[in-house]
C-alpha cells in the first residue's frame, strides 16, 4: 500500500486491490469529523457500529468527541491494521486505536472497543449488540458491492436500536434506494468539499 498525505495534512493509504483511497484526499480526518460524527451528534454513552474500521479514523474521531462509548468494529484487511501502526497522529490515535487494531479489543474507565476481523457481511451476523449510531464505510459501490446490497443492509438494520442513525459518503440512487428498501429513512448529509451531499438514514422509532 503507498502511504497518501490528504490536504488537511492527515495520512491516508491507496489500497491497489481496489484502485482507491480509503479515505477522501480533501482531507482523512475532516472527513470522519464532517461526514460522520457531526451529522450524527456523536455523544457520551452510545454504542457504535464501525463498518469497515480501516485506519481507524471513524472510531478516532468518535473517541475524541464524547466518552463513555462502546464501539464494535468490522475490518478484513490485516494489511491496513498493521499499516496504521506507523502513523503518529496524538497519543489518544497512539494508545487506543493502535491497541485495537493489533490486539483487537480496548476496554478503559471511558471506552470498551472490540474489532472483529472478517468479511462484514459475515461478521455482522455474529453480532447481538443494538446501536444508536453506525458508520458505513467501505470502498465504493463499484469496488467493494457486497457492503453496499439489501441483503447486508437489513443486517445492520435490525441491529440499529428505534430512532438510530447512519452515515455514509455516498449518495449513489441506487444505494438510498437499497436503504429505503429495508425501512431507513433517507435525507441528505452535509457536502464536504464535494459536488454532492453524503448520505444519512434513520431507523424509525
Amino acid at each position: 500500500m503507498k502511504l497518501v498525505k490528504t490536504k488537511d495534512n492527515s495520512d491516508t493509504f491507496f489500497n491497489e486491490e481496489y484502485g482507491e483511497a480509503y479515505h477522501s484526499l480533501t482531507g482523512a480526518l475532516e472527513e470522519a469529523e464532517e461526514k460522520y460524527i457531526k451529522p450524527l451528534g456523536v455523544k457520551d454513552d452510545q454504542i457504535i457500529l464501525d463498518i469497515c474500521f480501516g485506519l481507524g479514523y471513524n472510531s478516532f474521531a468518535a473517541i475524541e468527541h464524547a466518552k463513555h462509548l462502546k464501539i464494535i468494529a468490522l475490518e478484513k484487511d490485516k494489511e491496513i491494521l498493521n499499516n496504521l501502526q506507523i502513523l503518529n497522529i496524538n497519543n489518544t490515535y497512539n494508545k487506543i486505536i493502535k491497541v485495537l487494531a493489533k490486539e483487537h479489543h480496548y476496554k478503559d474507565g471511558s471506552y470498551d472497543l472490540q474489532l472483529l476481523f472478517g468479511p462484514a457481511q459475515d461478521t455482522i451476523k455474529t453480532i447481538k449488540e443494538h446501536f444508536d449510531i453506525v458508520f458505513l464505510d467501505p470502498f465504493s459501490p463499484k469496488r467493494n458491492p457486497e457492503l453496499w446490497t439489501v441483503e447486508f443492509f437489513k443486517e445492520i438494520f435490525i441491529r440499529m436500536k428505534p430512532g438510530a442513525k447512519l452515515a455514509t459518503y455516498s449518495c449513489a440512487r441506487s444505494i438510498r434506494d437499497n436503504l429505503k428498501a429495508v425501512g431507513f429513512i433517507v435525507t441528505d448529509g452535509p457536502a464536504v468539499k464535494r459536488r454532492g451531499p453524503s448520505t444519512m438514514a434513520q431507523k424509525p422509532f
